[in-house]
């Protein structure tokens, strides 16, 4: 949907280039300085494969580990899904399953049977809070017609973004030997997708029922958002392949800062330090 105005900031502690592709006009601010180190603690020892803290407003890297490393992010890749189900789907349009959940064994699922009728507004949050691997499928070919030409969109987005880490084959993160992505790639997709009203408030919500042909109660998998009071989002993953993965978002004092782990059992305990020490060690302008 819309025009698309690409804007590429310096992240002068570092000299890294970040892009950031913003709906034009208006989203995020993508050329705020970056905050300034000013404490004296370093990063602390994380048991992740693969780390990107980042700075919301200037696309700032703050701290990597492997973070351009191609891994399998699992069902972190329902940030891009949901990215394109707000900018190509109006909310109230209403999407009939041709997915049954039942058959999806091990599978996490919000629960669709063929016929069931419900708004995209509603499946959204079947799509981020218990990570519907059957939702991702109904949205996908609704809005594509097929799984494949919605992968085809998938990997349109990551381009216009900048983001050149990742190659999407599924709409849900199960994922193939070729659907990978990194650390950073995954924290400049979540950080876009909060420059837009709807992800936001799906990816804080904590538990929602979806009313449509049924009722279906659900409960967000990203524990941050009861044990980390500035938490507000936004994915959690598993797969055998890929292990624990979060893109996890918090805000305090007006500041927005990503932390994305790729394959790490203690996802949530490191993820809380690592907001801990961005907030505590770093000034912003």
């Amino acid at each position: 949907g819309g025009r698309v105005l690409l804007i590429v900031c310096e992240d002068h502690a570092t000299g890294r280039v970040a892009a950031a592709a913003l709906p034009a006009p208006g989203g995020i601010p993508a050329c705020s300085p970056a905050p300034v180190f000013t404490g004296r603690a370093p990063a602390p020892t994380v048991t992740s494969a693969a780390v990107a803290v980042v700075d919301e407003a200037s696309g700032a890297l703050l701290y990597e580990k492997k973070a351009h490393d191609r891994l399998a992010p699992a069902s972190l890749t329902k940030i891009a899904t949901a990215i394109l189900t707000i900018e190509g789907m109006e909310p109230g349009a209403v999407v009939t399953s041709d997915v049954d959940s039942r058959t999806m064994y091990e599978s996490s699922v919000m629960g669709l049977v063929p016929g069931d009728c419900f708004q995209a507004a509603e499946l959204l949050y079947g799509l981020m809070l218990p990570s519907g691997n059957d939702v991702a499928l109904a949205l996908a070919r609704y809005q594509a017609g097929s799984d494949a030409a919605f992968v085809q969109g998938m990997n349109t987005l990551v381009k216009r973004l900048g983001l050149k880490d990742t190659t999407f084959t599924d709409p849900h993160g199960l994922g193939g030997p070729l659907h990978k992505s990194s650390a950073y790639d995954i924290a400049m997709l979540a950080r876009y997708g909060m420059s837009l009203s709807r992800f936001r408030d799906v990816v804080k919500t904590g538990s929602y029922t979806a009313k449509g042909a049924r009722t279906l109660s659900m409960y967000n998998t990203n524990a941050l958002l009861s044990t980390y009071p500035a938490a507000d989002g936004v994915k959690t993953g598993f797969t055998d392949e890929a292990g624990r993965t979060l893109a996890a978002s918090a805000t305090k004092n007006g500041h927005r800062v990503y932390v994305v782990l790729l394959n790490d059992q203690n996802r949530d305990v490191d993820a809380r330090a690592l907001l801990d020490w961005a907030f505590n060690n770093h000034t912003w302008p």
